[in-house]
């Protein structure tokens, strides 16, 4: 994601600014999925991507209204994620084995096709200067980065199995100094190369095995604010630098599934997950308050100190002060599959029906009672909604275990016994 880093000057003339969050009432709900990302070059010009049955909308008035654009594309696709270089190029990635570039503004979009080996998703894109581009994928592995140095003409292809396992996150400093960030088999993980990718260090590791670092926002050259998304009971994160990530804090935050993360000072920015809408903190994030607005986030993209816009269930906006013309609504109902483990508690073998929206990947983690990783024991990937029944060997001593099921749209715990 393309950052907007900011100054700190002028913050105390802020101090008592009221910052409110409201709600757009087009793009229309997701019902089925959530929208994935939203990026913005300027306060007026931006565009949004829904993720499951994909589609792209576009505003020139800071969301007054929005236009939505036509992707020649295969139907029921997930996009993940939209990256504009300038007014005309921009991309979009899905996590679908589809990647697309427009170079009018979205009016039309076109499948890239020189990258070899192909990307079988793109989970992060951010574009710097004027004609580099930087994507990863994928949160379902394996962990790779693709890279254009002009303008996505012509792309090469990163193999990053050595310092990952999935990536999900990109953000540069400038064209040749950046970060990478998502999961090894330690846990949550961020990279960070001086060379344009060449290489790779890692500066932070959560150890804590299935834990991604999901979302990068860089404040300034050496603060960073990153969101951990875990698996209960362990908590989800902020995780921050002051820097350059020599060295690491972390704050809880209450939702474990947390992905959204945005910041306009030190200590002053919001965070939201699946479980949780829009949280804000005024301390570093020792403490959040929960704006009432909001499900399902999964990007907070900040404008400058005053404005900003996040997407998830919906397109949301913040402004100092009210905007007067749309009214904040909140949305206490986070977006997830339907699942069923029958019969439950489990014997031999564990049965499990699961209700796909649309597209999708999932990954079926397995953890003890306390919270203790114990293995993946599902990998698929899923091409059109519907019921899909699965059977495994459940070979496990009698107890209590969680089910940590991850998909496109985020994650949810199962309780299951076994006798």
């Amino acid at each position: 994601m393309k950052k907007l880093i900011l100054a700190f000057s002028f913050m105390s003339l802020l101090a008592n600014a009221q910052y409110s969050w409201t709600t757009f009432s087009y793009p229309p709900s997701n019902g089925t999925g959530r929208y994935d990302d939203v990026f913005f070059l300027n306060e007026n010009l931006g565009w949004a991507a829904k993720g499951g049955n994909g589609a792209v909308f576009k505003t020139t008035n800071g969301g007054a209204t929005w236009t939505q654009q036509t992707v020649s594309a295969a139907t029921n696709q997930y996009y993940r994620n939209i990256e504009f270089l300038n007014e005309n190029i921009g991309f979009l990635g899905t996590l679908n084995n589809d990647f697309y570039k427009t170079t009018d503004g979205g009016t039309t979009w076109q499948r890239v096709n020189n990258i070899s080996p192909y990307p079988q998703a793109i989970c992060g894109l951010d574009c710097v200067g004027t004609s580099t581009v930087y994507g990863c994928g994928a949160w379902f592995y394996p962990a790779y980065i693709i890279k254009s140095t002009d303008s996505g003409n012509t792309w090469q292809y990163i193999d990053m199995s050595a310092y990952a396992e999935a990536l999900v996150e990109v953000a540069f400093i400038n064209e040749n100094v950046g970060f990478a960030s998502g999961s090894d088999s330690n846990g949550a993980v961020i990279l960070k190369t001086t060379d344009g990718g060449l290489n790779w260090t890692k500066i932070y590791n959560s150890n804590i095995p299935n834990e991604y670092v999901w979302k990068m926002q860089l404040l300034s050259n050496s603060t960073i604010f990153c969101s951990i998304e875990s698996e209960t009971p362990n908590t989800g994160k902020l995780l921050k630098t002051t820097n350059g990530g020599f060295t690491w804090e972390t704050k809880d935050f209450p939702d474990p599934y947390v992905q959204a993360v945005g910041f306009t000072s030190a200590t002053h920015g919001w965070m939201g997950g699946r479980s949780t809408g829009i949280y804000e903190t005024s301390d570093g994030g020792t403490t959040w308050t929960n704006t009432g607005v909001g499900a399902s986030l999964n990007r907070i993209f900040i404008i400058n100190n005053n404005l900003a816009y996040a997407s998830g269930k919906n397109i949301y906006k913040m402004t100092a002060g009210s905007l007067g013309v749309q009214e904040a609504s909140a949305e206490n109902t986070d977006l997830k599959l339907k699942v069923e483990v029958v019969p439950n508690p489990v014997k031999d073998k564990l049965a499990m029906n699961v209700y796909f929206m649309h597209s999708d990947h999932i990954i079926v983690g397995l953890y003890d009672i306390s919270g203790k990783f114990i293995g993946n024991i599902i990998k698929d990937d899923i091409r059109d909604k519907g019921v899909k029944k699965y059977a495994v060997d459940f070979a496990y001593p009698p107890g209590q275990y969680l089910l940590d099921i991850h998909s496109n749209l985020g994650r949810q715990s199962v309780k299951i016994i076994k006798e």
